[in-house]
Order: C-alpha cells, then structure tokens, then sequence
C-alpha cells in the first residue's frame, strides 16, 4: 500500500494559518474555514499574503513538513527548513557523483531521454485525440523529430552536447503545441516559451503548474536525503535547485503540459481566468490560481503504473520514487538511472 501525504495549498490573501493541538487550523477573518490534522499533511504551500503563527512553523520544521512561501504569481519566494538531517553518506556519494564525469553523463542523458519520451507520448496521444488532419500531420512530424532526438542523444560524449539536444527538442515539441489545444485557440495561442515574465495565457498556466510541480520535486529531493540544489543536468548556481530541475523534466509533460491543456480544453480555465499586469505580464487571477491548485491535487491522486518497478501508485509519488532511485544509483545499488516512461 502507498500513502500519498497530502500537501495544503493555501491560496486566499489574509487567510490565517495556525496551530490548534494536532491540527493546523486556516481562518479568514476570525472565521474558520479549514482544520485538518497535521499527521494528514505532507506539507503546506503558502500564496502570497497568507500569515503562518510562529508555532505552526516550527511544529512543520519539527516534523520534516516543508512549507513552502510562493508569492501571488506562484513564484518561489522562502522555504522554512528545520535542522539538516538524513543520510550524510548519501550525500557525500552525491557530491562524489558531481565530480565523477562518467556518472554525471550517465545520468544527465537518462534523464533527458525520459524528458524527450515523455514529450514525444504526450504528441502521439495530441495526434490520436484531434480529428483536423493538418494537426495530425504536424503533431506526428514533431513527434519524428522527437525520435531523431532521442537517437543523436545517444550519441552525446559531454554534457553540452546533451543539453542542446534538450534545447532543440524544447523548441520542436512547444513549435506545435498550439495543435494540442483544442478550444479557444486565439486565447490561449504560445506566443513562444516566455517566463520571468510570462507574456501570454498559456505560458502563464505553464508557469504556474511548473512552480507546484517544483516545489514537490525539491520535497522529494529532500525526503530521501540528496540535496536538491546539487543537480547533475543543471548547472550549479547560488540558490538554484539544480537537482530538482533535473528530476521535474521527466514530468514537466505529462503532468504540467498535459494538465494545462486539459483545463483549456474543457473550458476550466477560460481567458478571464487571467489578468494583464503593466508591461504586457500575464498572471492568473486569484479564481484560476485555485482552479489549477485544486486540478493538480487531483491528478496527483490518480493511480499510474510504474514501468520499471511494475506497481501501481498514486502520480504524484512519481517524483519521490524516482528520487529514491536516484538514491540508489549514486549509492552504486543500480547500474543506472532509471527515468519514468509514460505509456
């Protein structure tokens, strides 16, 4: 049996959170509106102005809950962390690995493979959903595209060599990803891959799913006891999750790309779901923000098989399973990394 700890996600500006007991308890105005026992709670997730009592911060650093500061937007703002602890040869063996340029290669084009697969499964199902025979034809020419990629992947000697094969494949896959949304097209057309800010409706939905689906991949990261910031992909620089970011690019498709497009194209999420900030910015707005929040919750919950452990498990474990594999592989336990392939 798998236990999927659930994490709090609180999103109304000047809501309240604090410790009562066992529970953390949520108010708006003096006025109840969640309590939830903190056993239930893998961590809590904080949107903008949302005040947290001192005691209920250090009762989630006591038990290992992360909680996580976003700011309106969803952009990474402070993360409160009690005393380091873990396993220590674990991540003496990770920073062993770092310098060891076989095993970085090794893993750096493992995962990059599981990225590229991943995106090419999320194309051929966009190809077998839409009856517009023009979309057909460009979906599954990106997705050949994609299969050339993999290829010349396997045929990368250094790291740059590898990440422009993942930047190309990037620029492929997102060059037709306006043929996999299938209402309002005019809306939510991907004016190119902006963030920082982003500067349409679809980017900004991205954005936003990729800031939940990094926080749980930090979690995971951190729950096996690797340090998050020491990645073998990414390159290392001061405050940057560099392992995290690796470990998300396997699921950046199939659970944030594939969860935007399915809001859109059941109308859950329409262009009033948005506001357009001085500059051109484009932000969802406090009704979108919830949609999505409860939306990824939900696909979290839904069952998946694993293919390489052949178990079926929640998806939102995904990321702590393929941490603990990643665990194993720097222990020397498995040959390789193994990335999750979506079928």
């Amino acid at each position: 049996m798998h236990q999927l700890l659930n994490t709090l996600y609180i999103t109304t500006e000047g809501a309240y959170l604090h410790l009562d007991h066992d529970t953390l308890k949520v108010e708006v105005e003096k006025e109840t509106k969640l309590q939830v026992p903190i056993h239930h709670l893998g961590g809590v997730v904080c949107f903008g102005n949302v005040m947290v009592s001192p005691f209920a911060m250090h009762r989630c650093a006591e038990d290992g809950r992360f909680m996580v500061l976003l700011d309106r937007n969803g952009r990474f703002k402070a993360r409160v962390e009690g005393p380091v602890s873990g396993n220590v040869l674990l991540r003496k063996a990770q920073h062993e690995a770092m310098t060891n340029n076989q095993i970085t290669i090794s893993i750096a084009k493992n995962i990059v493979a599981g990225k590229i697969q991943n995106t090419r499964q999320v194309i051929l199902r966009g190809a077998r959903d839409t009856d517009d025979q023009q979309d057909v034809l460009t979906l599954k020419a990106t997705a050949e595209s994609l299969g050339g990629a993999l290829s010349r992947l396997s045929n990368c000697e250094d790291l740059d060599q590898i990440r422009g094969v993942e930047g190309e494949s990037a620029r492929t896959y997102f060059g037709s990803f306006d043929k996999l949304v299938r209402e309002d097209r005019e809306s939510f057309k991907l004016n190119g891959r902006t963030r920082r800010p982003p500067l349409d409706r679809m980017n900004a939905l991205i954005s936003f799913i990729y800031a939940l689906l990094m926080n749980d991949c930090v979690a995971a990261a951190e729950g096996v006891g690797l340090d998050p910031q020491m990645g073998f992909l990414h390159a290392l620089r001061p405050g940057r999750a560099a392992l995290a970011l690796d470990l998300m690019e396997e699921f950046r498709s199939i659970l944030a790309d594939r969860l935007a497009l399915t809001l859109v194209n059941r109308r859950q999420i329409n262009k009033n779901c948005f506001i357009e900030r001085p500059g051109g910015a484009i932000h969802l707005n406090d009704e979108g923000r919830k949609e999505v929040v409860i939306a990824y919750q939900k696909r979290k919950q839904e069952e998946i098989l694993h293919p390489f452990l052949e178990q079926k498990m929640p998806i939102g474990l995904i990321p702590h399973v393929q941490a603990r594999l990643l665990a194993r592989t720097l222990r020397g336990d498995m040959e390789e990394y193994i990335p999750f392939l979506y079928r």
